[in-house]
Order: structure tokens, then sequence, then C-alpha cells
């Protein structure tokens, strides 16, 4: 299970179905991605550059663990199975998925126990490229599905 912590992240959104917005989960690292935050030094390989000898885990085990290991009330997250991008590291390549909040209403109250925010993809403008290409990515798929 740490092996899998150490290779793969997970980006958290919440999508209102009434007023179409998207929030994603900023955590107390000030990091989009979970467990921890992408090396400092990442870039996200395009699809042309996608090494295709890597194993990949179901992204819904992915979430269950991720969730877990941040003691996230069980059923909260559900993996977004259309969205899986790689992200070259220095210690190497690490799996990136998606999953979005299940809960009817966005759930400001636990990601500010937990140290985080919910926030717009403008408000996280500021964040380390790679993960603002994430972003990117995760952003388009959802606007066009």
């Amino acid at each position: 299970m740490i092996d899998l912590l150490k290779r793969s992240r997970v980006i958290f959104y919440y999508n209102s179905a009434i007023s179409g917005s998207t929030l994603f989960a900023q955590h107390a690292s000030n990091s989009v991605c979970s467990p921890t935050p992408l090396p400092s030094v990442s870039s996200v390989l395009d699809e042309d550059e996608v090494s295709l000898s890597i194993v990949h885990t179901p992204p819904a085990d992915v979430t269950s663990i991720i969730s877990h290991t941040m003691k996230l009330p069980a059923h909260l997250l559900q993996a977004n199975t259309a969205f899986r991008e790689q992200v070259d590291t220095p210690e190497g390549i690490i799996t990136v998925y998606l999953a979005h909040f299940t809960a009817l209403n966005p759930p400001h109250q636990l990601m500010a126990e937990k140290g985080g925010k919910l926030k717009t993809l403008a408000e996280l403008r500021n964040s380390p490229s790679a993960e603002l290409e994430l972003l990117r990515r995760a952003y388009v798929l959802l606007m066009e599905s």
C-alpha cells in the first residue's frame, strides 16, 4: 500500500448539479494532490509521452485507499474513471486520478477540519505548473462530459 501511495495521487472535486460550478480540494499542504503533493520538479506527460509499461491500479481502488488513509467518510468519493494522467518526477512516474465528492452539498466543513478548502480553478491559479496542467485537463474533461 505504501508503494501505491508513492506512485499515485488523486485530485478531489465537487461539481454542483444545480449551478454547474466546479470546486477542487486544496489540502493543508496547499496542493490539490492527495495524499501528498507532487515533487516540485514535476511535469505532466503528453499523450505521446505516456509510458505504456506502467501498471495501473483501478481508480476506484486508489480513491478508496486514499480516502481511508485520510479518514474520510465511506462512499464520500467516487473515482472518475475517464481521467488518468502520468506525471514525470525525479522519483519516477506518478499516476494522477480524479475523484468527485458524492455529497449533495460541497463538503466545506469537512475540508476545513482536514486543513483544506474547496476552491475554484481561478482561485488555484498560483498552484505549481504541473498541478495547473492537471487541473486544466480535469476541467476540460468535466466540461466535455
